[in-house]
C-alpha cells in the first residue's frame, strides 16, 4: 500500500489517469441513475396509456363483456393480464382471485387511474365511463407491471455497462499518448554519449513541457561551453608548456656533448628522463584534448592492418629493447569507418601500454576478426593483467594500478575511451589467457565497411 501511495504521489500520469477515471465513474453512476428512474417511469407511463387504449377500445367497439367460466385461454399468465370488467359488477364479485372475474372493486371509484388493494393485491385501475352510460374498469396488478417496468429499466443501462471500461481503456490510451513525448524525450538523453551536448529539438513537443525543454538546451549550452573552455585550457597550456620543455630538450642535448666528469654525466640522465616524460605527457594531453573535442568529424574507410603496420613501425624498437615478440595475428583485413588520425591514436596507445606492462620475453598480438557485423580489434599481452575491481577505473584520467612499476602518463587508455565514446564504439577488457588467469586482452568493436 505504501509504494502505491509513492507511486501515487510521485506519477502525474497515474494520478490523471486515475483522477479522470473517477470523474467518469461518478459521471457514469449519476448517468445510469438518471437513466434507470426515467426508464422506469416511461415504462409506468406506457403501461398507464396500455390500460386508457383497452378501455378506448372497450368503449369504441361497443362491446359486451363476458366473463369466463371454468378453464383459463392458452397463453394467459398473471404478468401480461390485463382485467376488464363493469364496475357495478363488483358488488357480485365470488371471490378476491384475478382468475375469477368480476373482482369486487369498490362501486364509488371516481374516474381516472389510481391504484388499489384489492383482496390483499395491489392494482393500477383505470375507471372509465363509456359513451352509452356504462362504467369500467381496466385493471393490472402492480406486481407484474412493476417487474416489467424494472426489467426495461435495467435493459436501458446496459450501454453504460458495455461503455464504461471501454470508455475507461479509451482515456489510458489517450493519457498514455499524451505522455508518450516525454517518454521519448527522457530516452533520447539517456542514450546520448558524454559529448553529444546539442539542443534538444523542441518543435514536436506539447506547449506545457517545451519551456521545461528549452532550459534544459540552455543548460547544455552552458555545461558545452564550460566544456569546450576546459578543454581549450588544456590544450593552451600543453602547447604553451611544449615549446620550453623542448628548448630545455636541446639544451640538455648540447650540454650531454660537452666534455663532463662522470659524475655530472650520471646526474645528467635522470634530468633527460624526466624532461621527456614530460614531453610525452604534454603529447597525452594534446590527444585526449582532440579525443573529447565534440562530435567526430567526416571519415573515410581504413585499412586496420595498414594502421597496425604503421604503429608497429613506431613502437617496434620498444618491444625490441624489451625482447618481446609482437605481431599482427591473422591474415584477414577490414575496412572501418573512421578518422586516420583517431585509429592511429586509439591503436598507438593500446600497443604502447600493452608493451609498458608486458615483461621482457613477453608476448603481444594484434587480432583483427568480424562479429555480429563490426570489425573487432584486439591487443593481447602476456602482463600481469588488470584485477576485476579495478577494470572500470583504468579508463580515469592519471589512474594507476596499485603495485605497478611502469612509468607512464596514466593518459593512454583514457584517450582511448574517448575515441571510442566519440565515434559510438564499444570497449571491452578480458584476460587474455583464461587458463592461467594472466595477460590482458582490450578489445574495441568498430563500425565496419563493407568492401
Amino acid at each position: 500500500m505504501d509504494g502505491w501511495q509513492k507511486r501515487l504521489k510521485e506519477s502525474i500520469q497515474l494520478r490523471l489517469s486515475l483522477a479522470l477515471s473517477l470523474a467518469i465513474l461518478l459521471v457514469a453512476v449519476m448517468a445510469a441513475a438518471f437513466a434507470f428512474i426515467s426508464a422506469l417511469d416511461e415504462a409506468h407511463e406506457m403501461q398507464d396509456d396500455a390500460l386508457r387504449q383497452v378501455a378506448l377500445l372497450v368503449d369504441r367497439q361497443q362491446m359486451n363483456l363476458h366473463y369466463p367460466k371454468g378453464l383459463l385461454p392458452a397463453g394467459d399468465d398473471e404478468e401480461t393480464r390485463l382485467i376488464v370488467q363493469y364496475l357495478a359488477d363488483g358488488s357480485q364479485a365470488a371471490g378476491n382471485d384475478d382468475r375469477m372475474l368480476p373482482l369486487p372493486f369498490p362501486t364509488t371509484l371516481a374516474d381516472g387511474i389510481a391504484t388499489l388493494t384489492v383482496g390483499g393485491e395491489a392494482f393500477r385501475v383505470l375507471v372509465r365511463t363509456t359513451t352509452g352510460g356504462e362504467r369500467i374498469v381496466v385493471a393490472q396488478e402492480v406486481g407484474a407491471r412493476d417487474k416489467d417496468a424494472r426489467e426495461s429499466a435495467w435493459r436501458s443501462l446496459l450501454p453504460f455497462l458495455i461503455l464504461f471500461p471501454v470508455l475507461l481503456l479509451v482515456v489510458s490510451d489517450l493519457v498514455h499518448k499524451v505522455f508518450r513525448p516525454i517518454a521519448v524525450l527522457s530516452q533520447e538523453i539517456d542514450q546520448r554519449a558524454e559529448q553529444e551536448l546539442h539542443p534538444l529539438d523542441e518543435r514536436s513537443l506539447p506547449t506545457e513541457i517545451r519551456p521545461f525543454v528549452v532550459a534544459i538546451n540552455r543548460l547544455l549550452e552552458r555545461v558545452a561551453n564550460a566544456m569546450e573552455a576546459q578543454r581549450r585550457f588544456v590544450a593552451d597550456s600543453a602547447h604553451e608548456l611544449r615549446s620550453p620543455l623542448t628548448a630545455l630538450s636541446l639544451q640538455v642535448e648540447h650540454l650531454a656533448a660537452a666534455p663532463m666528469s662522470p659524475l655530472a654525466h650520471e646526474r645528467l640522465m635522470p634530468l633527460r628522463r624526466g624532461i621527456e616524460r614530460g614531453r610525452k605527457l604534454l603529447d597525452q594531453l594534446l590527444a585526449l584534448a582532440r579525443a573529447q573535442a565534440g562530435p567526430p568529424l567526416p571519415s573515410s574507410p581504413l585499412s586496420v592492418h595498414a594502421v597496425y603496420r604503421r604503429v608497429l613501425e613506431d613502437l617496434l624498437p620498444l618491444a625490441e629493447a624489451k625482447h618481446i615478440d609482437i605481431g599482427v595475428e591473422g591474415a584477414q583485413d577490414l575496412l572501418v569507418q573512421m578518422q586516420e588520425v583517431d585509429l592511429v591514436t586509439l591503436v598507438k596507445n593500446l600497443v604502447d601500454n600493452a608493451i609498458r606492462y608486458t615483461p621482457e620475453g613477453g608476448r603481444i598480438d594484434l587480432c583483427l576478426d568480424l562479429d555480429q557485423g563490426a570489425a573487432r580489434l584486439s591487443v593481447k599481452d602476456s602482463g600481469p593483467g588488470i584485477p576485476t575491481e579495478e577494470q572500470q577505473r583504468v579508463f580515469d584520467p592519471f589512474f594507476r594500478g596499485l603495485g605497478s612499476q611502469q612509468v607512464g602518463s596514466g593518459l593512454g587508455l583514457s584517450i582511448v575511451k574517448a575515441i571510442t565514446e566519440r565515434v559510438g564504439a564499444r570497449i571491452a577488457l578480458s584476460v587474455a589467457d583464461p587458463e592461467q588467469q594472466r595477460g590482458l586482452c582490450i578489445a574495441v568493436w568498430l563500425p565496419r565497411v563493407k568492401p
